[in-house]
């Protein structure tokens, strides 16, 4: 007898495996060749009951997976300033500053799950007052970091019987800024909601072309696959063109003296005002759904407006104020471990290599490596004093920063066509990659300015 004749509805996956862009049979394929990666997914499930899509899709990179893991359990749910279930809540509501469903859903899950009030789902105005007054950090760190000033830090630390200590400022931060980046990834790597989450099924019958309406609206159907040979002759000898650059690159450090600190400046400001010109490429409004944005107030506060106002981002120099030299060791005294972790985590993203670029091997990546975490920093007004700006022109193309700009500041709007269409000879495994660069590198970024504006309250 069928499921059917007993009228049992039998739900069916919607996507096909855990990410929109890249083959499931890649993804699943990593586990079974690395043993590590096996062991990393076996004590993911041990510990949360599930193995999600966001962590299959990050085995390709076992070694960054495990420390990923290690940075979310502590900070979701081991000893810390703040109950388990205001951490979901932190956790929703900084998902859904980007529209990420994907996110919301699980977090909304383990909320109920860890005895969280349904009634704060309904949305931030049916939460306690404490959370809504994070709300301001929340739009503030995910959009525009650089204008959060102590005066934001003190409404939060002196606001009567709502105030938080210090310590829970500290851990909400890291929330916060670790969901907004993780949206970035999300989005980057197109996940797909598992098979028991909201958007994750359907019942209705396979339709014969395996996608849907949305995908075409998207840039995500099977039409924008690069199959033409215009395309293919465009990207044959992308790798040694990149290659090329690098070395030459090498060469003039080699060779040439110095660059004055003044010219530094120049090259580091025309860097930084070029980036804000670089339209996200799918730039229509992104209109959130009510079930999204009821978890964060002022839906129409982004990236965007600001840029086009010809409003400026100031220059926030790195040796005034570094993550080693002082963020570190802020997060460290205020919620122990953590900084440790969060320290471990941004150096395997920045450091990890395989000394492969495409099909080439024995290949030094960290010029590139750097070149995208600078850019990214540059973007929000972060400068190295000591890194020539100039060379990011030679090693990004325009494909490739309107991909990092769209998946830093407005991750919503990625689509599979603008994957595709940058690094079009690399593996999937180095796309990744670099979205787990922009991924610590934005996160970084964002909590520089948190740091730094609660130093400056308490001096």
């Amino acid at each position: 007898m069928f499921s059917q004749d007993l009228g049992v509805r039998i739900p069916r996956p919607l996507g096909n495996g855990p990410s929109r862009f890249i083959p499931e049979k890649e993804i699943l394929q990593v586990s079974k060749v690395d043993a590590r990666t096996q062991s990393i997914f076996e004590d993911a499930f041990a510990a949360l009951g599930r193995l999600d899509n966001i962590s299959l899709v990050m085995g390709f990179h076992p070694q960054y997976l495990g420390s990923f893991l290690r940075t979310q359990h502590y900070l979701l749910q081991m000893d810390g300033p703040l109950s388990l279930h205001y951490r979901h809540y932190i956790g929703i509501m900084a998902a859904a500053r980007h529209q990420c469903s994907y996110l919301v859903n699980l977090h909304v899950n383990d909320f109920i799950q860890v005895g969280g009030d349904p009634k704060w789902l309904n949305g931030l105005d049916g939460a306690p007052q404490k959370l809504q007054q994070l709300g301001e950090l929340n739009k503030i760190l995910a959009h525009r970091p650089w204008l959060l000033t102590k005066e934001h830090i003190e409404r939060l630390l002196k606001a009567e019987e709502h105030s938080w200590s210090l310590a829970e400022l500290i851990h909400a931060v890291v929330l916060l800024t670790h969901y907004h980046s993780l949206a970035s990834f999300t989005f980057g790597c197109g996940i797909t909601p598992e098979i028991h989450c909201n958007g994750g099924h359907t019942f209705r019958p396979p339709s014969l072309s395996q996608y849907c309406v949305c995908d075409i609206a998207n840039g995500n159907g099977h039409a924008y696959h690069h199959n033409d040979s215009l395309g293919n002759q465009e990207m044959c000898g992308e790798v040694e063109v990149l290659m090329e650059r690098m070395k030459q690159l090498q060469e003039c450090r080699d060779e040439e003296e110095e660059a004055s600190q003044e010219e530094m400046a120049t090259r580091f400001e025309r860097e930084k005002t070029e980036s804000m010109l670089v339209v996200t490429a799918e730039d229509e409004e992104c209109v959130p759904s009510r079930d999204i944005s009821r978890h964060f107030e002022d839906p129409s506060y982004g990236y965007k407006d600001f840029s086009r106002r010809g409003e400026h981002v100031p220059t926030f120099r790195v040796q005034d104020y570094s993550w080693e030299d002082h963020g570190f060791s802020l997060v460290n005294r205020l919620y122990p471990d953590v900084g440790q972790m969060l320290d471990e985590k941004f150096q395997m993203a920045y450091n990890l290599t395989y000394n492969t670029m495409a099909t080439h091997k024995d290949v030094d990546t960290s010029m590139l490596r750097r070149a995208i975490w600078n850019y990214i920093h540059c973007m929000f007004g972060i400068r190295y004093d000591d890194y020539d700006y100039g060379e990011i022109n030679q090693l990004l193309d325009r494909s490739f920063k309107i991909y990092i700009k769209t998946m830093v500041c407005s991750p919503e709007k990625t689509t599979k066509r603008m994957y595709e269409s940058f690094w079009r000879q690399f593996q999937h495994s180095e796309k990744v990659h670099v979205n787990l660069l922009l991924m610590e590198a934005r996160m970084q970024a964002e909590l520089l300015y948190a740091l730094r504006a609660i130093t400056r309250y308490m001096t």
